[in-house]
């Protein structure tokens, strides 16, 4: 995991275009290590993200783009897909030496760099814990980005979890299905087994409890496992037993052939969202 000491951050101006709650969460982790909030230019059209950014950060956010813009050295672009084009060509004139950080997801970078008029451009995708410093990037970079850039992006992101840098672009559409909407699925079976819990009688404190410290703990076994999960499930898998009475209703049912299916949707989903506003 890459992370930084408050001590060593020093990094120059940054601008933030959108701050919504990915922007936040970088905000956030840059404040934390030290960083003033006078380091930051940033644009958001929202006034109550506006009001929840000064209250939460004491940055004061502008409505719209302007000359400030010029001081900072790395733009990250936190917009919705379907903005990214209008706010790209309204950011432009201010942005031509900066480097470009993008976490709009399925937006490819040849669009953002046709767009800006810069190949100093590095596409993120992020996931929600990055907002409790637990998050899982994945990153790549066009060729015009040298490694004091990338360095650049991973100080800047350091704070919000893990990162993975990916050799070919059209990788981040599959680390968009795999880790970027991944929490959501996490969430979706915690929420089946609480349910399935108050099914059986538990109350739903103690049915929350159990699923969420379940999932908690299953992870960080993984994580530290030299095996395979599956070897770690079959590990728990006595013939006969609970365990494969439950995994055998799964495996009846096609759960695992559905969520790969559904793990598929989302990646192309992501692949349409880069034809669909990509060359606005």
């Amino acid at each position: 995991m890459t992370s930084l000491p408050a001590s060593s951050v020093a990094l120059p101006p940054i601008a933030f275009i959108g701050g919504g709650n990915m922007a936040s969460a970088i905000l956030g982790g840059l404040r934390q290590r030290g960083l003033p909030a006078s380091a930051f230019e940033v644009v958001e059209p929202f006034e109550a993200a506006r009001e929840r950014l000064a209250g939460q950060w004491g940055i004061a956010a502008q409505p719209a783009p302007g000359p400030a813009l010029v001081r900072c050295a790395l733009v990250v672009w936190a917009v919705k897909p379907q903005s990214f084009a209008q706010a790209a060509r309204e950011v432009c004139g201010f942005t031509g030496e900066a480097l470009h950080l993008s976490v709009a997801a399925g937006i490819p970078s040849g669009s953002i760099a046709a767009w800006l008029g810069s190949e100093r451009i590095v596409r993120a995708m992020p996931n929600t814990p990055a907002l409790i410093g637990q998050g899982m990037t994945g990153l790549f970079a066009r060729p015009g980005v040298d490694a004091a850039g990338r360095t650049h992006v991973e100080q800047v992101l350091a704070a919000t979890g893990e990162l993975l840098w990916v050799d070919d672009e059209a990788a981040l559409d599959a680390v968009t299905a795999v880790s970027g909407s991944g929490p959501a699925y996490v969430f979706y079976f915690i929420e089946a087994m609480i349910e399935a819990g108050v099914e059986m009688g538990l109350p739903p404190e103690q049915a929350r409890r159990l699923a969420l410290g379940t999932f908690a703990g299953a992870s960080a076994l993984a994580n530290g496992a030299s095996e395979p999960p599956a070897v770690l499930r079959e590990r728990v898998t006595s013939k006969g037993g609970t365990t494969h009475a439950a995994l055998s209703a799964l495996e009846a049912a096609g759960v695992k052939d559905h969520f790969k299916r559904a793990m598929h949707a989302a990646r192309q989903r992501a692949h349409e969202l880069g034809v669909d506003y990509g060359s606005a």
